[in-house]
């Protein structure tokens, strides 16, 4: 507190009641190849539903990273994801001549492609590179009498006209309305069905309704999940009065209502280096939250990338990764070998990441057919599962936790002897038992060195902890290095790690913070020093059963412990 000069009562407040916060565990993270939405940039996706509706239905192409993410929103309501496309996807537009890119909203932005561009893209453009937004078409009408013949005049209640709020400036024809059909059907399903309805936009660029803007440009660029409005030249060389503020401006009319029928775009598939540039959305920690990696069905040299990259570096999430699909799928006997050799090829071995067994086979319903989707997804599903059930530091194997949805079969069921084999070099089985389905089988993480962090349990178990601690930690710091703060950091850990030990996450902590670790040499550079000793709890891997056969008139307690 500050000193007083005169005489006087100063009161203030001290908050001595920090917690250790809750850290979210369960947030899923992708990349991959989708037909639809904003390209290079991080959505929040919380169903299958959602995944649809940002980034279309799955076709032959987009398939396996479609069903990645669908299969791990099975588990869990929290993946966020990004779309990764070629430098060759382009944006459908009103003019199939001209070619462009536009990957997300704040590339629009950047290109000011709406505030008074000479370039000519047509009034309209595909909000999102790919070949889905040639099935769009856009129509537009401005005034009474082009209404009257107007093929979707009934999707409306009245003729535009002027808007109440141009008229009280003085000016006059700033109404039009604007409708997206979906004309191909490759949208909906269905060709000619309605995607948008926009009525009474206007014109003019300081229009506005209940506070909100009403200028044509800005409304669509807000709600439409389909197209962005554009300047182009055909409008400016003699509609140039569209833009304008209202006051005192006669808007210029179209002759009749245009329609234009979007094309041009493209679609091309993501490489390797359009994948990496995706996943290092996902590297800062700082900045994005995440748990669970996921990777579908990334090369190898992918892999490593977000091994060493994403994982590796954060040190805060783990990745899930799965053996290619020549690998497994009809390999007919060369399983084993073939997912060793998989792995020779990734160059260091890691506590952060979990290894599985191969693909499974699972129904499409958005194309009637079946196809063989890798396991990853599913894996980092289980462990979302398993925290809903329980907590991060319990495994995610076996028959309680472990069972894997949608799975119509496995490209390879793995005996004991391969089991066994796999297990020992960090790759853990999913298996199919008949009558109990399939289990992930093993809780192994990527790593050769025994320790206690080669389990997926113990590995997430001091993530959480982790960054739970250090949230609370950081409130620690530009305190002075006292008995005080060391007393009070105690006071505050402590509390939450007992709490972990109550929920079998732990069997014994010591946290030391006192003069021993706080020198005067640490002190003195303005450092802090918290020790927390932890004794993990460790999942059951291998079971024994001892059937002993005894006599009729034995005594069980004169033999226990002797068989």
């Amino acid at each position: 507190m500050a000193f007083q000069i005169s005489p006087g009562v100063n009161t203030s407040e001290v908050d001595l009641t920090t917690v250790v916060p809750s850290v979210l565990t369960t947030a899923g993270a992708f990349a991959g190849y989708f037909n639809w939405g904003p390209v290079s940039q991080v959505t929040l996706v919380d169903s299958e539903i959602t995944l649809v509706n940002r980034f279309g239905q799955p076709d032959s192409n987009s398939a396996v990273s479609f069903f990645s993410a669908a299969n791990f929103l099975a588990y869990g309501n929290n993946l966020r994801v990004v779309r990764a496309v070629g430098t060759g996807s382009l944006n459908a537009t009103s003019n199939n001549q001209t070619t462009i890119q536009i990957a997300n909203e704040s590339v629009f932005q950047a290109t000011k492609l709406y505030i008074n561009n000479s370039n000519y893209y047509g009034p309209f453009v595909a909000r999102y590179p790919g070949a889905l937004g040639n099935s769009l078409t856009v129509s537009v009408c401005d005034n009474s009498t082009a209404f009257s013949t107007w093929t979707y005049k009934n999707y409306f209640t009245a003729a535009p006209s002027t808007s109440s709020y141009a008229a009280s400036v003085g000016g006059s024809n700033d109404e039009l309305h604007v409708i997206v059909i979906d004309s191909g059907g490759l949208i909906s399903g269905v060709q000619g069905t309605v995607l948008e309805i926009y009525p009474f936009l206007s014109k003019a660029y300081d229009a506005e309704i209940n506070g909100a803007s009403n200028f044509y440009k800005q409304v669509i660029y807000t709600n439409s999940k389909y197209v962005y409005a554009v300047d182009p030249s055909e409008y400016a060389a003699t509609h140039s009065t569209w833009g304008l503020n209202a006051a005192g401006v006669s808007f210029a009319q179209l002759t009749q209502a245009d329609t234009y029928n979007l094309s041009g775009g493209t679609d091309a598939v993501p490489q390797d280096s359009d994948k990496q540039s995706a996943y290092d959305l996902f590297a800062n920690k700082e900045t994005l939250d995440i748990s669970l990696v996921i990777t579908g069905d990334a090369s190898v040299a992918l892999q490593q990338h977000i091994i060493d990259s994403i994982v590796n570096s954060r040190a805060d999430c783990v990745g899930f990764i799965s053996p290619p699909s020549t690998a497994v799928v009809n390999q007919a006997g060369s399983e084993t070998s073939n997912i060793q050799t998989w792995l020779a090829n990734l160059s260091r071995s890691s506590t952060y990441v979990v290894a599985d067994s191969g693909w499974k086979y699972q129904f499409d319903k958005y194309n009637n057919v079946y196809r063989w989707i890798p396991l990853n997804a599913d894996i980092a599903g289980l462990c979302v599962y398993t925290d809903s059930v329980r907590d991060p530091w319990f495994s995610p194997a076996g028959f309680n936790r472990g069972a894997i949805k949608n799975a119509i079969k496995l490209a390879w069921n793995p005996a004991k002897t391969y089991r066994d084999v796999l297990y020992a070099a960090g790759v853990n089985s999913v298996v199919s038992f008949p009558g109990q389905g399939t289990v992930l089988f093993g809780d192994k993480v990527l790593t050769s060195k025994p320790s206690a962090f080669d389990r997926i349990n113990v590995r997430r178990l001091f993530i959480t902890m982790e960054r739970a601690i250090g949230k609370a930690a950081q409130y620690s710091m530009f305190e002075m290095n006292d008995e005080f703060t060391r007393a009070q950091f105690i006071a505050l850990v402590t509390p939450f790690l007992r709490d972990v030990q109550g929920r079998r996450g732990i069997t014994d902590y010591k946290v030391v913070c006192d003069s021993t670790n706080n020198t005067q040499q640490v002190i003195d550079s303005n450092q802090f020093v918290g020790d927390i000793y932890i004794k993990p709890a460790r999942s059951i891997n291998y079971i024994q059963l001892n059937f002993v056969a005894v006599g009729t008139g034995v005594d069980f307690t004169t033999i226990v412990g002797a068989a």
